[in-house]
């Protein structure tokens, strides 16, 4: 939801947890419960663009074109803070959870391009806007499960009273390794890409360094995407017009001095990471996570920086209608249980091989899996389906376990 930010009281820093020199910056060592600590742990791997260096990257050599076409003093705001604004926090929250059981995914809009269910996404789950979550916006429920290091993101989410959840769409990422969803779809966001990583959160900035890009929005994009980016919502067709995975990147040469400590540690980052184009929306609106350590005065300092600080890096390669890449989606070779016909009470274990995956979903009952196998226990015959997804695509296999 985007919203102005408007200048509340100050709240005192809220202290962060502890936890053991042996856990810090693993995803074992993230801290359960919402809006809380990865304690050291920066999702994906150190070659994944939201943690690419880009202070020695490329301009783009229309970058003073787009920046006009942004507006060159249009304000750099900072949504999310402390507090509330009309009955709702300010920013996208998030949980860490462990041994949580998954529950059904029905998706509304975009069920095609969404990764299946089931999903580790508790009762009490965070929605984007909370606690009066019911009414416009994005309606975000961002999932950490620190026992198998995937994170779960929805959009337009809603809780079901049988547990379950209801979306817009939805889409699974391994927290451990660079991921590739297929070309075109979109993710929670409109381009594609997961949001969390995005996010200014304030464990990171309590410990002094944000390591990784921020994400941004702008009102007007165009029908084309940059990487990492996958999928564009275009409604302009101006020449300058940014696609959507754009990368912007504060001037080296700006001054950061007279910030506040927490608005440095921002403006230190968009220096060395920059912030990615991840939706339409509210110019040159940053995202972060809620918290009560927030100083909002402090934040609303970064109003004084403008459009005509940042430049566009490279934009190459630039993926239209008439370049997208293709090749072959994943290919399953196999897709086997131990035992097909099995008593009420008894398991079996599901095995498959094959090439060319990003990642693997076991449906139902089971989500988003590491391996090639998995333990499952059904309570009645039922169809096991194998999702294989990989940047060109997906595939599918099935094997039914008969229950007597």
């Amino acid at each position: 939801m985007k919203r102005v930010l408007l200048s509340l009281s100050c709240f005192f820093l809220a202290a962060l947890p502890l936890q053991s020199q042996a856990q810090a910056g693993t995803c074992p060592g993230m801290t359960l419960g919402q809006n809380s600590s990865l304690n050291g742990f920066i999702p994906f791997p150190t070659t994944d663009p939201w943690r690419q260096d880009v202070t020695a990257a490329a301009l783009d050599p229309n970058s003073a074109s787009i920046i006009s076409f942004i507006g060159g003093t249009v304000p750099l705001h900072p949504d999310f803070g402390s507090g509330q604004i009309g009955k709702s926090t300010i920013g996208i929250p998030y949980q860490v959870v462990s041994g949580t059981p998954t529950v059904a995914i029905a998706y509304t809009a975009s069920a095609s391009e969404s990764d299946p269910g089931p999903m580790p996404i508790p009762v009490g789950a965070l929605i984007e806007g909370y606690p009066k979550a019911g009414g416009a916006g994005d309606k975000h429920v961002l999932v950490l499960d620190r026992d198998s290091c995937f994170l779960y993101e929805l959009y337009n989410s809603k809780l079901q009273t049988d547990g379950s959840w209801k979306a817009g769409s939805g889409a699974v990422w391994d927290l451990n390794n660079n991921n590739q969803r297929p070309y075109t779809w979109t993710s929670t966001d409109a381009a594609g890409l997961p949001i969390f990583p995005g996010l200014a959160r304030y464990d990171e900035v309590a410990n002094g360094v944000i390591n990784h890009a921020l994400r941004f929005t702008l009102p007007s994009s165009l029908a084309a995407f940059v990487p990492p980016a996958k999928h564009w919502a275009a409604n302009s067709t101006n020449t300058y017009a940014p696609p959507m995975g754009m990368r912007l990147r504060l001037h080296a040469s700006f001054d950061i001095s007279s910030y506040s400590p927490q608005a440095q540690i921002i403006l230190a980052a968009l220096k060395k990471y920059g912030m990615i184009m991840a939706d339409n929306g509210s110019a040159l609106y940053i995202s972060g996570a809620p918290n009560d350590g927030w100083d909002n005065t402090d934040l609303h300092s970064l109003d004084g920086v403008t459009a005509a600080d940042f430049d566009v890096l490279s934009d190459s390669p630039l993926y239209t209608s008439s370049n997208i890449p293709t090749g072959s989606a994943p290919t399953i070779s196999s897709f086997t249980a131990s035992a097909t016909s099995i008593t009420a009470g008894s398991s079996t274990t599901l095995s498959w091989s094959g090439t060319g995956a990003s990642y693997y979903i076991v449906s139902p009952q089971i989500g988003a899996v590491s391996g090639t196998s998995v333990t499952v226990t059904p309570t009645a015959t039922t169809t096991y389906t194998l999702y294989s997804t990989n940047q060109y695509g997906r595939t599918t296999a099935t094997v039914t376990i008969t229950v007597h």
